[in-house]
């Protein structure tokens, strides 16, 4: 299919234009015109760019691209490496951050929300332009902030940091994927008992401590590899492409 048909399909599917966000959403990178095979990661980094390569991938589809704001912006090392890549295999880059976050159903909250078995009630944080980043919802069954962590563990694939908080169970649960521990006083003013992102700050403990907040970082990049799934599969079913999710594991 044509490229242009793919991005403008795929801006108004997750409404960039709604968004205020820290980097360009949509192509980044122009290549070929025509796409058939499409690439998708979690952050274009040089490991996914060089896979797509060995796939003939045409695009590349991720969640943390490039160009965000407050960065350097001279094209040197590392960043020329990259982008030489894709120039020269003629690659494209799409890549999608809050869009991908906070879609009803292929978002990365909504999509970790189904790998938890969670039900949805609603979502807190939102402001002008920007939907709420983060979900309110239930676990199957209330269920201690222990046994969380274990089940964490289970559908991840990785042991999260948990920061125990009351002595009771999780009824109300809120969460948002990556780096949003920031976040932990919306939950805490959206009546949460516990909260759930990928990465932690120092100060984060302390504040789930002191008001009884069971605490759970699961990985920035554990918590975001579902999102591009979603999104790339559906590209595919729509558009009959060729797509791959390729796991470029980070520890983070």
């Amino acid at each position: 299919m044509q490229l242009s048909e793919l991005v403008v399909y795929t801006d108004r599917l997750l409404a960039v234009e709604t968004f205020s966000d820290y980097c360009p959403n949509g192509l980044q990178v122009q290549g070929r015109a025509e796409v058939q095979t499409l690439i998708g990661g979690v952050t274009a980094s040089q490991a996914l760019l060089d896979a797509a390569v060995e796939l003939n991938a045409d695009a590349v589809l991720v969640h943390h691209g490039w160009f965000w704001k407050g960065e350097n912006p001279r094209i040197t090392g590392m960043k020329r490496r990259r982008l030489a890549t894709l120039i020269r295999h003629d690659l494209n880059l799409l890549a999608y951050h809050l869009p991908l976050d906070t879609h009803p159903e292929l978002g990365n909250n909504a999509q970790l929300a189904q790998r938890l078995n969670l039900t949805i009630t609603g979502a807190a944080g939102g402001n002008g332009r920007t939907p709420g980043l983060v979900l309110l919802g239930e676990p199957a069954t209330p269920i201690n902030g222990a046994d969380f962590a274990v089940l964490l563990a289970d559908r991840l694939g990785r042991v999260p940091l948990h920061i125990p908080g009351a002595d009771r169970l999780i009824r109300r649960l809120a969460w948002c994927t990556g780096a949003a521990q920031s976040y932990i006083e919306i939950a805490l003013n959206a009546g949460a008992d516990a909260f759930l992102t990928g990465e932690a700050s120092e100060q984060t403990v302390h504040i789930a401590r002191e008001n009884g907040l069971d605490f759970f970082a699961a990985g920035h990049h554990a918590t975001e590899r579902y999102g591009v799934q979603a999104l790339g599969r559906h590209l595919a079913e729509r558009f009959g492409l060729r797509f791959t999710f390729v796991n470029i594991d980070n520890p983070v």
